[in-house]
């Protein structure tokens, strides 16, 4: 920084103006920093300046999704950091893999880094390990699901809903024997589908053909669906309540033939289910807004609110392609 004002002729006072974005620094004199500091190759050292900072913030975040190389949750992390880049502000991100002690070394983790706040999907039972954090006054909102134990804001999915109505959209086809696939029995937003898909077939009198839950990726789908395909008495159609489930489900439909005689809608959308025949049929989340807002809430937080904490449901989408409206043989 030293370096950098004697180039541009100010003080060194002025050159932390500058980099820091203070105001009573004239246009001229900041483009003179500026180019000082590019002819330099100068970085500010942030750690440093939040020693110096009066509100001694990181500019940064952290976030805990499932798994970067889920679309669903690469799609929040970009929404975040979309909301995080014109602020300044640099993300942090890790993936959960529904491990709940990599939860908590994955925020412990953050927390040494002394991130600004924290946009939480867990696998914790309980996050009562949260509440130090929480008095010392650092902003937590939980997406996607939410939290227990603790009184702090999340940003959700309609769940229950959104599985209710692909359960709706399929008895309207005339079906009676739908099956249930799902994610892990553990995952709140998982037990949060099944209610919902099971509340929306007793309102009609029917009873699911079958439930198979703790089905976590795509190949442990596949063989569900097959072992279920091949049964003497199968099932007309499918809720595959998960993207990956999804995928799953139609290598299975289609290594037994059933792709055109068996309906099936998907909880989350796909990529290029649009172009598969028949198209895929989902009940499609929207994992922008929940970034989206659930980054809109952290710097709420930061920037003064403290209202009481909020629960935002963010509404689906059915999406009908094809695959849903296949009728019962």
């Amino acid at each position: 920084m030293r370096q950098v004002a004697e180039l541009a002729g100010v003080g060194i006072k002025t050159v932390s103006r500058v980099i820091n974005g203070e105001p009573n620094v004239t246009p001229e004199t900041a483009q003179r920093v500026l180019d000082a500091a590019g002819a330099l190759d100068y970085q500010p050292d942030l750690h440093a300046g939040n020693l110096r900072r009066s509100d001694r913030r990181t500019r940064t975040l952290g976030l805990l999704v499932g798994s970067v190389d889920n679309p669903f949750s690469g799609a929040v992390h970009r929404a975040v950091e979309d909301a995080a880049v014109g602020r300044g502000v640099a993300v942090f991100a890790s993936s959960l893999d529904d491990d709940p002690q990599r939860e908590r070394e994955a925020v412990a983790a953050f927390l040494r880094r002394r991130v600004d706040g924290l946009i939480l999907v867990t696998a914790t039972a309980d996050q009562t390990y949260l509440e130090p954090e929480l008095r010392r006054g650092t902003p937590i909102v939980f997406v996607d699901r939410e939290p227990s134990g603790i009184e702090t804001d999340a940003v959700v999915s309609d769940n229950a809903g959104g599985a209710a109505r692909a359960a709706e959209h399929l008895l309207a086809q005339g079906h009676r024997r739908i099956a249930y696939l799902g994610d892990l029995r553990s995952i709140q937003t998982a037990r949060e589908r099944l209610r919902g898909f099971l509340d929306a077939l007793a309102r009609a009198g029917v009873t699911a053909a079958s439930v198979t839950e703790d089905l976590h990726d795509q190949d442990a789908a596949r063989e569900a669906l097959v072992r279920l395909l091949d049964a003497p008495d199968p099932p007309t159609a499918v809720f595959s309540a998960q993207n990956l489930i999804t995928i799953g489900a139609l290598h299975a439909l289609r290594e037994r033939g059933r792709h055109r005689d068996t309906a099936l809608v998907g909880f989350d959308d796909v990529a290029l289910a649009d172009l598969l025949d028949p198209g895929v049929t989902v009940v499609a989340q929207h994992p922008e807004d929940l970034g989206r807002l659930a980054a809109e809430r952290v710097f709420a937080r930061l920037d003064g609110n403290d209202s009481p904490s909020q629960r935002i449901v963010v509404g689906t989408t059915l999406i009908v392609r094809g695959s849903g409206e296949i009728p019962p043989k």
